[in-house]
């Protein structure tokens, strides 16, 4: 029931959605705006906010290794345990109050974000 929380959030937010591609890109969006509240509930000492946006993060990514298409050979191999390891890390930095643990989430999800707009704008041109 978690894993498709983050899913029906965002299309039940997002109705006019363009496309599927958009529809990542919001995920990743999503998991640097969860991070950003889970750092502040931390440096606040709010343990239970901090869980409840960590766990957030973790259910995009739990919706975003749903959404792999498995044919597409190493990239969805790479993209699978490149997923499960951010969730890893989130999982320390929930267990450990790590603020570093979630800067690093956001340093892969930053990139990953960028990357997919920047093969999105090249499909558009084509």
């Amino acid at each position: 029931m978690r894993t498709n929380l983050a899913y029906n959030e965002y299309t039940q937010n997002n109705i006019s959605i363009e496309s599927k591609e958009k529809l990542i890109e919001m995920l990743y969006e999503g998991i640097l705006r969860f991070n950003f509240q889970a750092k502040k509930a931390i440096r606040e000492k709010n343990y239970e906010k901090k869980s409840y946006w960590i766990n957030r993060s973790v259910d995009i990514f739990i919706e975003l290794i749903n959404s792999i298409n498995f044919d597409g050979g190493e990239v969805a191999q790479y993209l699978n345990g490149l997923y499960l390891y951010q969730i890893q890390l989130l999982s320390s930095a929930n267990a450990k109050n790590s603020i570093e643990d979630l800067d690093s989430v956001n340093n892969v999800v930053k990139g990953l974000l960028e990357a997919w707009r920047e093969i999105n704008a090249k499909k558009e041109l084509d």
